[in-house]
């Protein structure tokens, strides 16, 4: 787990979401209209074969806007860890989580993704008075004396800047883990594929059986078993 504060803007060239940029920038200026601090969370890798699933958690400063942001899955991975490296300079705090394989098969990827949103929540070194999601469920917010308000937010990783930030974080987080798990066991190729259930690496599911990193409740996974 993981968290961190400080400051460090950049700037970027007009595109043609220039209009959505703006936007984006102007929820960040305008993240205490709310009482308290604002966290945006959202999860990566809720669909592979293998691998955890990975949730962050941000809490962006007005003051220090993160030109850019969208959704992880709209952006190229050079610009992900771009802006990736950004928000953990700039943001007020940040946290990043995950649930791991054998907590998926031992409580199906729904469950997981709510308990990986929930560390990263509870990973933040200041609790957030309000939570945006991404999607249309909310994880636990009971932590006890603290109770931050939540909010779930169809389509937020493409609408909330501090939602986006979270997105990216956990999908360079995860793109992370992968490529080193990829070390740990080069016959699958992991860093190439990131665990999803592509041509490659269900051929080399059939060819050398699952490994411990894979979710072995995922009907492809039993099937190689």
């Amino acid at each position: 787990m993981q968290t961190s504060v400080r400051p460090k803007p950049l700037s970027r060239s007009h595109t043609t979401n220039e209009v959505q940029a703006q936007t984006l920038t102007m929820q960040q200026a305008n993240l205490f209209v709310k009482t308290g601090l604002v966290a945006g969370v959202d999860e990566a890798g809720r669909g592979p074969l293998a691998g955890p699933v990975t949730a962050a958690a941000v809490i962006l400063h007005p003051d220090r806007p993160v030109t850019g942001l969208a959704d992880s899955k709209k952006l190229s991975a050079r610009r992900r860890e771009s802006l990736a490296a950004e928000i953990r300079v700039s943001a007020t705090a940040w946290s990043v989580a995950w649930a791991d394989p054998a907590e998926i098969d031992a409580m199906n990827i729904l469950a997981a993704t709510m308990l990986a949103m929930r560390r990263a929540i509870l990973g933040l070194p200041i609790m957030p008075a309000f939570v945006q999601v991404d999607g249309n469920r909310l994880p636990d917010l009971n932590f006890g004396a603290m109770q931050p308000v939540g909010e779930a937010v169809v389509g937020g990783d493409d609408r909330i800047a501090a939602i986006s930030a979270a997105s990216i974080l956990a999908k360079t987080d995860r793109d992370q883990r992968m490529r080193d798990l990829d070390r740990l066991y080069p016959c699958y190729e992991f860093g190439r594929h990131k665990g999803y259930g592509t041509r490659v690496h269900k051929a080399r599911l059939e060819e050398f059986g699952p490994c411990c990193e894979h979710r072995h409740s995922f009907a492809p996974v039993r099937a190689a078993s």
